[in-house]
């Protein structure tokens, strides 16, 4: 399994920007696929998850309203589409997917199996 992320960059606080992860290696009907994101000298935190199989889709309090978590079944991708940009946004931005999360432990990292590389979002006030 292959996770790519891209799409992170420098932009301006109120900016929008919209992150992608291309999925590969197998198919991904029994998977959640989610964004995380880790800031300097902080813990890796949930950003927004989506269950491949019927899109729904879970976000972090911090972030409810202003992203939206979306999936290209045929393209394999997820996609994290994020508005309204703060300064507190700026982190190193990872994809992950999991197929033994359930709506408990979604927001867990350890229940993830695979992670993309993370893509730098840096947002300036």
């Amino acid at each position: 399994v292959q996770l790519q992320a891209f799409g992170g960059g420098l932009v301006r606080a109120g900016d929008s920007l919209r992150l992608s992860c291309a999925a590969s290696g197998r198919t991904f009907s029994n998977d959640i696929l989610s964004w995380f994101r880790q800031a300097p000298g902080k813990e890796r935190e949930f950003v927004a998850a989506i269950r491949w199989s019927g899109g729904y889709t879970y976000y972090a309090d911090s972030v409810k309203g202003r992203f939206t978590i979306s999936r290209d079944t045929d393209a394999n991708t997820v996609y994290l589409q994020m508005n309204s940009l703060t300064p507190e946004d700026t982190a190193v931005y990872f994809c992950a997917a999991s197929r033994r999360a359930i709506v408990s432990t979604i927001r867990i990292s350890q229940f993830y199996d695979y992670w993309g590389q993370g893509t730098q979002l840096t947002v300036s006030s």
